[in-house]
């Protein structure tokens, strides 16, 4: 394979964006490739203010670099697409993405022009993930052994990592795991002072009122506003008029007429959007309601959902009781956890439509913050496997499409056979980098995998990391779910494909119109 900087031959400056910019890709991707796979190390990320963060996760080291380069940025779309779409996998998404560049650049550079291998690679990209697609197995229960396994290689082998996302799985369910629209990974939540618990219910970050006399709720009604608990107020020159006094008084006798209601539907828990007038404050502490101000509207979405509660406009409680009864939610169990200081809102194992909060507990704010991500990677990979399947980990699938893609190649009329032969090098990179990172000769230990793929008839024949020898990935439980390295794979085609492209790099002119 290709690695490195590629030479600049003599007469070959029409190349110097093209090297410029696959020498910056490729200093991008070292520093994320010495963390793949069970042997790889961390990166320790340095502030200016003298934060550290040390983590071997993808996405949060390049979104953390101080990266210029225009070139190298393109890069971090990568990880970032990979992170949102499936939510693990976003280094050897890196990775793969920097070794289709190298590998089309030394093409490039022996004369294939650019278009040919650009549109030999994407042809030979959708070859490959079509053959991963076909080769991938499905997982329809949640008790499947290899769904843990999956878990297992996400979660970096952290078996309290394992425990904690499989016992939140349980309680969600296939059916909301299977809906695209349901993440797992979000129900993620770090705390230094926690303990790792699988909470059925929602975690808010906002605090209550009046922390040290908050009520504990159970079986509450629940109101969430957009808006603020105020009666409506009035220009200060209307307060000058009688009539406008007048109209004054009766606005506030109707707040308090409101506030009442509220008390008498049994209303125990007061989610704002904004904040809260001293006369509605003092009434809610004198009734027994928990009062929560300036929660975010995402968080006032999550409990709307769970509780069953419409969010409402201040206005709207002014409607007839009947009317404002059926506007409001209802929790089981409502408290402020002072260990954690957040307020826990159970919805007391609803079957039909089921929450789970995953609380990740560590010593320190580094370390929990590293758990967590560990957690949502490995909560993304359950969910990318019930929906798309597993394939043999550690670059084996990738090794037994890589031949395939060269039988297929010899079949290809045209300079395009350059650009599929770039993505058959490419697809070995992240076996070579998982080993070289154990600390083994790639190519020797490649061969070696190759030669068993071929004699055993299977796919999923690859390096057991820690002896060296030919095993059985999956029957050994190294496996990744299908969908993280599909996705990958095309989403570093996209993005070699844009630098494979650039002739020139070409400065802007301001937007005040200097250079």
């Amino acid at each position: 394979m290709s690695q490195g900087q590629q030479p600049m031959r003599e007469g070959e400056e029409r190349y110097a964006a093209l090297l410029n910019n696959s020498n910056a890709v490729r200093a991008i991707t070292s520093a994320v490739e010495g963390t793949l796979g069970p042997k790889g190390l961390d990166v320790m990320l340095v502030g200016d203010r003298g934060d550290v963060i040390i983590t071997n996760d993808g996405v949060t080291i390049l979104d953390k670099m101080d990266i210029s380069h225009p070139a190298a940025r393109l890069l971090i779309q990568v990880a970032r697409s990979q992170q949102k779409k499936v939510g693990d996998g976003t280094t050897t998404a890196t990775v793969l993405a920097g070794a289709l560049v190298q590998e089309g650049v030394s093409q490039i550079v022996k004369g294939v022009p650019a278009s040919k291998v650009v549109t030999g690679m994407q042809q030979g990209i959708r070859l490959a993930a079509d053959s991963l697609k076909n080769r991938a197995r499905e997982i329809s229960d949640l008790a499947d052994p290899l769904l843990a396994k999956a878990v297992y290689v996400a979660g970096r082998e952290r078996e309290d990592i394992v425990q904690l996302v499989m016992e939140a799985a349980a309680v969600i369910g296939i059916r909301k795991l299977k809906d695209p629209s349901y993440l797992l990974a979000d129900a993620v939540t770090s705390h230094e002072k926690g303990n790792n618990e699988v909470f059925e219910g929602l975690l808010l970050r906002q605090t209550p009122l009046y922390l040290h006399d908050t009520p504990e709720l159970a079986d509450t009604r629940v109101l969430v506003l957009h808006d603020a608990l105020e009666p409506e107020s009035l220009d200060e020159e209307v307060l000058t008029t009688e009539a406008g006094f007048a109209r004054y008084m009766e606005l506030r006798e109707r707040f308090a007429r409101d506030l009442n209601m509220l008390a008498d539907l049994g209303v125990g828990l007061v989610l704002l959007e904004k904040g809260i007038h001293p006369d509605a404050e003092q009434f809610c502490m004198d009734h027994g309601m928990m009062v929560i101000p300036r929660v975010s509207r995402k968080d006032l979405a999550r409990v709307s959902l769970m509780t069953g509660a419409v969010p409402l406009r201040r206005t709207a409680l002014h409607k007839e009781r009947e009317s404002l009864n059926k506007l409001l939610g209802f929790a089981p169990q409502a408290y402020y956890d002072e260990l954690l200081d957040r307020v826990r809102i159970s919805s007391g194992g609803q079957k039909e439509d089921p929450f789970v909060t995953l609380i990740v507990g560590a010593s320190t704010a580094e370390v929990v913050g590293e758990s967590a991500r560990i957690a949502a990677d490995a909560a993304s990979a359950l969910q990318a496997a019930i929906s798309g399947g597993i394939l043999p980990g550690g670059g084996t699938a990738e090794l037994a499409v890589s031949y395939e893609l060269e039988r297929l190649r010899e079949a290809v009329k045209g300079m395009e056979a350059f650009g599929i032969a770039a993505v058959a090098a490419a697809l070995r990179k992240p076996m070579a980098q998982i080993l070289l990172n154990a600390g083994y000769n790639p190519l020797e230990k490649m061969e070696e995998a190759r030669a068993a793929q071929l004699t055993e008839g299977c796919d999923d024949m690859g390096i057991d990391c820690d002896s060296g020898q030919v095993i059985h990935y999956e029957e050994n439980g190294i496996v990744d779910p299908a969908p993280v390295k599909i996705h990958g794979l095309q989403t570093a085609g996209e993005v070699a494909a844009a630098v494979l492209r650039i002739h020139n790099v070409i400065k802007m002119r301001n937007a005040n119109g200097n250079e």
